[in-house]
């Protein structure tokens, strides 16, 4: 809330923007709230989450405490994260509705098809779209993409963009030069920066 308010759109008391935005303030307050109840919660069970990070109610398997979430991140909803190990993800990462994220499975090679798990990193600035699903021992590079529903079983290089089951590397890569944070297209806080991040508003 601190960064919000310090970081907040200004305009002109009175005029038509301000009371446009102090409507959308109003109006996304109990969002806003919600978020930081949620936040508060996992925290209360071990997950570190970062500053400014927004993450919506999802599923979590085994401990929140292996769960470790950077800053200025996005988790949105109905994401699973099954914590049977570590799972690091790092700052300004987007990670989609219906993302799995899953530490764990069993040896195909085993005759007692035990279960092993492994540590999943992801890298700050990845963007991880809808339905998409993480195999145990994933590393996604720093501004790598996993495109919406693709099945990522192996290491992901930086700035590469994989599609598919299994995934595979496009030929096309992603621009280096990232400088965005994915929160604050999130209506909550997008209602409090407004104009401040983007182009200024006539007021």
């Amino acid at each position: 809330m601190k960064y919000l308010w310090v970081h907040r759109e200004r305009p002109r008391i009175g005029s038509r923007r301000w009371w446009v935005v102090w409507a959308k303030r109003t109006l996304m307050l109990c969002r806003l709230v919600h978020l930081a109840l949620i936040q508060a919660r996992l925290r209360a069970k071990g997950m570190q989450i970062g500053e400014l990070s927004v993450v919506y109610r999802f599923r979590i398997e085994g401990s929140p405490a292996r769960i470790s979430i950077g800053s200025h991140s996005f988790v949105a909803q109905d994401v699973t994260m099954a914590a049977h190990d570590g799972i690091i993800v790092g700052s300004r990462v987007v990670i989609n509705d219906g993302v799995r994220i899953l530490t764990a499975s069993h040896g195909l090679g085993d005759s007692q098809w035990r279960t092993y798990s492994r540590e999943i990193r992801i890298d700050d600035y990845a963007w991880i779209a809808t339905n998409a699903t993480i195999l145990p021992g994933v590393h996604v590079g720093e501004g790598a993409v996993v495109g919406a529903g693709a099945v990522v079983r192996s290491d992901v290089a930086p700035y590469t963009i994989v599609v598919g089951n299994p995934a595979v590397a496009l030929a096309r890569k992603r621009v280096r030069e990232l400088a965005y944070d994915p929160v604050l297209f999130s209506a909550p806080f997008e209602a409090w920066v407004g104009a401040n991040n983007a182009t200024k508003l006539e007021h």
